[in-house]
C-alpha cells in the first residue's frame, strides 16, 4: 500500500459502509516515522483519523500483524489503559492492496529523545512515573475480562519468543554477527523455568510509542501494538529499561551516557521497584536474562528492518540506519551478560 491514493475510491466506498462517521476523505498524508507498518493520516471535514496497513512485498511469517493491533486496542477500550478508538478493520486486500484498520487520531506529542529536553525536570519525573503506572495498569488487566483469553499461547513465553525471534533473525540475516551468535547461545543455556506469569503485553513499550498530552505529562494513548500478545509481563518492563541503557543519539535513542538524576528521571532500580509495588509482586529474579533477551529481540527486529530496506519494502527512509543497530544491540546484550 505504498500508493494509498490510487486506492482512495475503493477505500472511500468501503468506509462509507464500515465506518460512515469518517465522512469524505479530503487529504491523505503518510507518517514519515516508524519502521514497520505504513501509517497514514486521513483528513475529513469532520475530523482526522489514522489508517494503518501491512506493507507490500513478501513478509516474514507472523510479522506486521495489523489485525492483532486492532483486536487488542479494541479490547482495551474502556479499561485504564489509554488506546485510540478503533473504527474498522478491513481484511479484504482487494479494497486497498493490503489489510488495514482505521482508528481515531489522538492529539498530543510524540517524543523520540528519552532525555525529554523540552520538558522540565518535574515533568520528566511525572512522565516516567506515568509510564511505569501505565505499564502496570496494562499488565493488571485480566485478559479473559476483555475477550483476549486466546490472544497468545500458553507455556514458557521466553522460550517461545526466543525460538520465534531466532527464526525471524535467521530469515532476515544478511551477514554473520558474532556477538549475536554468542548471545543466542547464552540465552538458550540460561532460559529460566516458566513461573506461570501471564498478562497482556505490548511488546514494544517505549517512549516513541506513547502519545503524550499537548500541555501536561500525561499519556493519551499507547500505539504500535503489532508485537502484543499474552506473555510474561517482565518482558515489557525489561524492554522499557533496556531502551534506557542504549546510547543517546542513535535512531533508537537511550540514556546510557546521560546523567539521569540531574534531569529528574528515576533510576532503573527505582522504576523496577515502583512497578513491583504497583503490581504487588515480590523481588524480580533473572533480571539480567530479561535485559539480555530484550537486546537480542530488538537486534532481531532491527535486522528485519534492514532486510526489508535491502529488499525495497521498508516503510521508513531511515530503515538502513535502524538496521545498522543490530550488531550494536547484540554487543550491548553481551555487556549485560558480562556484568553478571
Amino acid at each position: 500500500m505504498n500508493d494509498l491514493k490510487s486506492h482512495l475510491e475503493s477505500i472511500q466506498k468501503y468506509l462509507a459502509v464500515a465506518a460512515p462517521e469518517i465522512d469524505r476523505i479530503n487529504k491523505i498524508e503518510k507518517f514519515s516515522n516508524g519502521q514497520s507498518n505504513p501509517t497514514y493520516l486521513l483528513s475529513t471535514d469532520r475530523a482526522r483519523y489514522v489508517l494503518r496497513s501491512k506493507p507490500v512485498g513478501d513478509l516474514l511469517k507472523s510479522a506486521h500483524a495489523v489485525e492483532r493491533e486492532y483486536k487488542v486496542m479494541k479490547a482495551l477500550e474502556g479499561t485504564d489503559v489509554p488506546v485510540p478508538r478503533m473504527l474498522c478493520l478491513c481484511e479484504n486486500e482487494a479494497v486497498a492492496g493490503s489489510i488495514f484498520f482505521v482508528m481515531s487520531y489522538e492529539e498530543g506529542r510524540i517524543f523520540w529523545d528519552p532525555a525529554l529536553p523540552r520538558l522540565s525536570a518535574a515533568d520528566r519525573s511525572v512522565l516516567y512515573t506515568n509510564k511505569i503506572r501505565t505499564l502496570a495498569a496494562l499488565h493488571s488487566v485480566d485478559p479473559s475480562s476483555v475477550g483476549l483469553q486466546g490472544f497468545g499461547r500458553m507455556g514458557n513465553y521466553f522460550e517461545r519468543q526466543f525460538n520465534r525471534w531466532t527464526t525471524q533473525y535467521r530469515a532476515s540475516e544478511t551477514q554473520k554477527i558474532n556477538e549475536m551468535e554468542t548471545l543466542i547461545h547464552w540465552l538458550a543455556r540460561h532460559m529460566p523455568a516458566d513461573d506461570g506469569q501471564s498478562a497482556i503485553i505490548h511488546g514494544d513499550f517505549r517512549l516513541d510509542n506513547l502519545i503524550i498530552s499537548a500541555n501536561k505529562p500525561d499519556i493519551e494513548a499507547i500505539i504500535d501494538w503489532e508485537l502484543s500478545t499474552l506473555g510474561h509481563p517482565l518482558a515489557d518492563l525489561a524492554y522499557f529499561c533496556m531502551c534506557l541503557r542504549m546510547p543517546s543519539g542513535e535512531q533508537i535513542s537511550g540514556l546510557q551516557n546521560v546523567q539521569r538524576s540531574t534531569l529528574g528521571i528515576p533510576a532503573e532500580d527505582e522504576m523496577v521497584i515502583a512497578y513491583s509495588e504497583l503490581r504487588q509482586i515480590g523481588p524480580i529474579e533473572n533480571w539480567s536474562f530479561y535485559l539480555a533477551f530484550s537486546f537480542f529481540r530488538l537486534a532481531a527486529i532491527c535486522q528485519g528492518v534492514l532486510k526489508r530496506a535491502m529488499d525495497g519494502n521498508a516503510s521508513s527512509t531511515k530503515a538502513l540506519q535502524v538496521g545498522a543497530l543490530a550488531p550494536k544491540l547484540a554487543q550491548q546484550g553481551m555487556s549485560v551478560i558480562k556484568a553478571i
